[in-house]
Order: structure tokens, then C-alpha cells, then sequence
């Protein structure tokens, strides 16, 4: 899943040498990498856990919720405590966070409690979500303003990367002991191992981070609220908010339910195991599509690249789910293609024009990522309701918001465009 890019960022101080913010960058990239890495791993441990646990669809799907849900709780409190201690110290902090999210793991698979489980999931994303506000603006203010956005792309990249590695290291290790074939029985203890692994590997580099001599850069707190202010005046931001809400729900509710849907008889009939590695086409795709939608947007407005990917999404999936075989399995995946350029298009349209109400405008913004914790428990319900296969109408028709953004809700009106 992308990062936000935060509006409101720290001011980097002259006379830094570009080698000291070259392996600056370099560093930070890893976080990146580790975020998408961790946020994908939940499609995996969903119908793992589902199974393990003998959970309803809506059981299964409270594990976005608490992942998602620690974004909107947690992101204020985080900015205001980055604020005091810097963004360095920030970025420990939310690792070490992290890591001990990924330890609750080994307690909650001993003790065999869905609830220490999801426990575990909202320290970990607590982490996660204090590590993007401490270094999404670290990023952006390493070097000259002029190319913040070419290094925030550089580094949104490695995320989408770490995506579509993710499938494969879930797969084989937590999948690993109940074998290829599905020879075995899913126990929930089999994923301490990975999380243990991931959190030696956060451990690492709260360390490097602890000890890294990183430029200081400038941070100053940012006084006003998100929820009271003049951002809430121009309807294309609020109505972007409610974009990314779709969006983010949409794109983490299909990934959520892939592995189940692709191992039904009337789409794929394969093993978890073998839906999970698949996984990494619909992350894959949303990567390659992210370069390909760099290129077509230097030519074609946002707005309607926008509307266009949405439709595309919404095409597949029902051709989806009017087929079977090969054709709803590629149909469905190939909908991480189209949702490549939709997050960062969504947040720069609904930024556009806002003036001094740019910062507030970001973190309202930033808050509409709880969708990922709304929309997937929704399709839960319906999965549960009417089938797994129906309740793919519930994305496609969060797509259908989104190409009505593009097509008409970004459109700055007059009244908007002078309140500066």
C-alpha cells in the first residue's frame, strides 16, 4: 500500500554534504521497503488465520480492521510526539514498536487467542504508522525541493516492492509447514517463526538508525487541527478524502480476499499456498503500473487517467465474476495494474489549490487510510452473507466513486480557488 506524503515537512539545514543525504535516503528506503513487506503479509495471514481459528469471513477480516484502524488512532498522537523528539528519533521509535507488535506474535500463537493476535497487528501498524510520519517528511526535505517528489517516487517504489516480495517469504514460511499440497493441518503457531524473523530484522535497524550520524534537519510542530479549520471549505479535498477512503478500502479488501477467492474450484482450485505466491501479481502489477502511469500522465490530465484506471478496475472485476477458470483469475489480479496510480493521483488532486490549508488538508488526507479498516469488514459480512464471489461488488463499487472523482469531484470550484 503507498504512503502519504505529507504536506508539512521540515526544512533541511545548507551545508549538508549530498553524500551524508545519499546514504540518508538510501537508509530511509529500507523502512519503505519494510512497511509494504509487513502491510502484505496481512493478505497471507488472513486466510491463514481463518482457518487456523475456523473464523467467519468477518472474523478473519477484523485483522485489517485492527491493522487499518491504528492509522486513524494513531497518526496525531504521533505527529505531536515526532514533533518533540525529531524525526531520527521518530523512526526508532516506531521500529521498536514494530518489533515488539511482531514479538505479541509468539505469545498469541503459544496461548492460541484470536484476540492476542489482533492485539499484536495494532502494535505493529502503531509502529508502522509512527515510522511514515517520522520519515515520509525526512525524505521529502533530504536534498533539493525541486526533486522531492523523484525521491519520494524512488522511495514509494521499494514499498510497492516489498509488496510483491512479501506473497512469496509468506508463502513458504507459513505455509511451509502444512506443505504445498495442503498435506497438513494450519495451526496458528506456525507464524512465529516469520514474525520472529521480522522482528530481529526491525531490531536491526532500530540500531542502525539509533547510530547513524543522518543529517539534522529542522521540525516544528504544526499547531492547527485536522478537524477544525478552513481545509474542511473546499469540497474537492473533502470529497478526495472520501476517495481515499474508497481506495485504500477497496485495493486492501481484493487483496484481503484473493487467496480464498483464487483457491475456490469455480476460479482457480488451487492450494492457499499456491493462491498466496499469486498474490504478488496484484501487488506486482500495481508497481509496474505506477512507472507506466509516470509516463502516460506527463501527457493526459490526472483527473482523467484517474477515472479511467477506476473503470478498468471495475470492468475486470466483473468480468471476474461472470467467468471462471483462467479468466476470472487474471481478471481479478490484473485489477493491482490499475489501482497503481490511484492513491498518490487521489491525494495530489484533492491537495491542489488548497494554499495555506495544504498541511491540514494532508492530514485529513492521511486519516481516510482508515478505509482499509472499514471497507475489508464489510466484505466480510457480505462474503459471509451472500458468497465470496458477490461480495466483490463492494470494491468495484468503490471504484465507481473513485471515476467519479476523477471524471467531476476534483474540480476546483471558483469559491475554492480564492481561499488561499
Amino acid at each position: 500500500m503507498d504512503t502519504p506524503v505529507q504536506a508539512n515537512i521540515p526544512s533541511a539545514p545548507e551545508g549538508q554534504a549530498k553524500g551524508a543525504y545519499r546514504f540518508a535516503l538510501i537508509s530511509l528506503t529500507t523502512l519503505f521497503f519494510m512497511w509494504g513487506f509487513i502491510t502484505c503479509l496481512n493478505d497471507i495471514l488472513i486466510p491463514y488465520l481463518k482457518g487456523a481459528f475456523n473464523l467467519s469471513f468477518t472474523q478473519a477480516m477484523l485483522i485489517q480492521f485492527c491493522f487499518f484502524s491504528a492509522y486513524f488512532i494513531v497518526s496525531l498522537p504521533a505527529g505531536m510526539v515526532v514533533s518533540r523528539i525529531g524525526y531520527q528519533k521518530g523512526i526508532v521509535l516506531g521500529l521498536a514498536i514494530a518489533c515488539v507488535g511482531c514479538l505479541l506474535f509468539f505469545p498469541a500463537a503459544s496461548s492460541r487467542i484470536y484476540g492476542v493476535f489482533l492485539l499484536a497487528l495494532f502494535v505493529l501498524a502503531s509502529g508502522i504508522t509512527v515510522l511514515q510520519v517520522s520519515a515520509n517528511p525526512y525524505v521529502t526535505a533530504l536534498g533539493d525541493p525541486k526533486t522531492a517528489s523523484s525521491r519520494l517516487t524512488m522511495t514509494q517504489a521499494f514499498n510497492a516492492f516489498g509488496t510483491t516480495v512479501a506473497p512469496f517469504f509468506g508463502s513458504y514460511l507459513i505455509y511451509g509447514a502444512t506443505g504445498e499440497h495442503g498435506g497438513g493441518s494450519p495451526s496458528a503457531s506456525d507464524v512465529q517463526v516469520p514474525y520472529l524473523i521480522l522482528a530481529a530484522s526491525l531490531f536491526l535497524l532500530a540500531l542502525v538508525f539509533m547510530y547513524l550520524k543522518l543529517p539534522k534537519l529542522n521540525h516544528t510542530s504544526e499547531g492547527r487541527g485536522v478537524f477544525k479549520g478552513g481545509a474542511w471549505h473546499h469540497k474537492h479535498l473533502v470529497l478526495g478524502a472520501v476517495g481515499i477512503f474508497m481506495y485504500v478500502g477497496a485495493e486492501v479488501a481484493i487483496g484481503s480476499m484473493l487467496v480464498n477467492y483464487l483457491a475456490s474450484p469455480a476460479v482457480g482450485g488451487l492450494t492457499e499456498a499456491g493462491a498466496a505466491k499469486l498474490l504478488a501479481y496484484y501487488w506486482g502489477g500495481a508497481m509496474v503500473g505506477r512507472f507506466i502511469g509516470a509516463v502516460v500522465m506527463q501527457k493526459i490530465s490526472g483527473g482523467y487517467v484517474l477515472t479511467f484506471n477506476a473503470l478498468m478496475a471495475i470492468a475486470l472485476i466483473l468480468l471476474s465474476l461472470s467467468s471462471s477458470g483462467d479468466i476470472a483469475l487474471w481478471s481479478i489480479l490484473g485489477v493491482g495494474l490499475f489501482n497503481s496510480i490511484m492513491f498518490p493521483t487521489i491525494f495530489s488532486l484533492a491537495l491542489q489549490q488548497l494554499g495555506k490549508d495544504t498541511p491540514q488538508g494532508s492530514g485529513i488526507l492521511c486519516l481516510a487510510i482508515v478505509g482499509g479498516a472499514i471497507i475489508p469488514l464489510f466484505q466480510g459480512m457480505l462474503a459471509d452473507a451472500v458468497g465470496i464471489t458477490l461480495s466483490f461488488l463492494l470494491p468495484a463499487s468503490c471504484y465507481l466513486y473513485i471515476a467519479y472523482y476523477g471524471f467531476i469531484g476534483c474540480r476546483v470550484s471558483q469559491t475554492n480557488s480564492t481561499e488561499k
